[in-house]
C-alpha cells in the first residue's frame, strides 16, 4: 500500500465522521423543536455511510490490481428517523393539542452522547494512523539518507 493511499482513507474517515459529528450536534440542538419550517417537530437525524474506491489521479495510474480492493468511506446521505414523535403533557405549551399534548421529536440524549463518543473515538483513531503512517514515512526517509 503506498504512503499517499494511506493517507486517502485516514482522510476519507476524517470527512465522514465529521458529517457524523455534525449531524449529532443538530440533533442535540433540536431536542426541544417542536415547530420546523416543514411543518411539526424536528426529525432525528442519520447518516448513512458508503464505502468508497480511493482514486487519485496519479494513484489510478500507479495501483496494482490487489491495491484496488482498498476502500475508504463516506458519508452517502442524511437520512431522516422515522421513529414516532413523543407525546409530552404540557397544556400550557403553544403547540399543545386539545388534550394538551406535545409532540417532541424523539432524540434521547444519552445514545445522541454516546454516538459522539463513538465518532470521536473513530476521528481519534483515523488521526493516529494518519499520524503513524507519516512517522513511518519520515523514518523511511531518514534510512535512506
Amino acid at each position: 500500500m503506498s504512503f499517499m493511499k494511506t493517507l486517502d482513507i485516514g482522510a476519507s474517515a476524517l470527512s465522514a465522521e465529521r458529517t457524523h459529528l455534525n449531524v449529532i450536534s443538530m440533533n442535540l440542538a433540536n431536542v426541544n423543536t417542536t415547530r420546523t419550517p416543514e411543518g411539526g417537530p424536528y426529525r432525528r437525524k442519520t447518516v448513512l455511510f458508503q464505502a468508497t474506491p480511493v482514486e487519485t489521479p496519479f494513484g489510478k495510474a500507479m495501483q496494482s490490481e490487489l491495491e484496488r480492493e482498498l476502500r475508504g468511506v463516506k458519508a452517502k446521505s442524511v437520512l431522516n428517523d422515522n421513529r414516532p414523535f413523543k407525546m409530552v403533557y404540557d397544556p400550557g405549551h403553544p403547540d399543545a393539542n386539545n388534550d394538551g399534548y406535545v409532540q417532541m421529536p424523539d432524540i434521547n440524549v444519552v445514545e445522541e452522547m454516546a454516538n459522539m463518543l463513538t465518532a470521536m473515538r473513530t476521528y481519534e483513531a483515523n488521526v493516529a494512523s494518519i499520524t503513524t503512517a507519516k512517522s513511518m514515512f519520515q523514518k523511511a526517509m531518514e534510512i535512506g539518507r
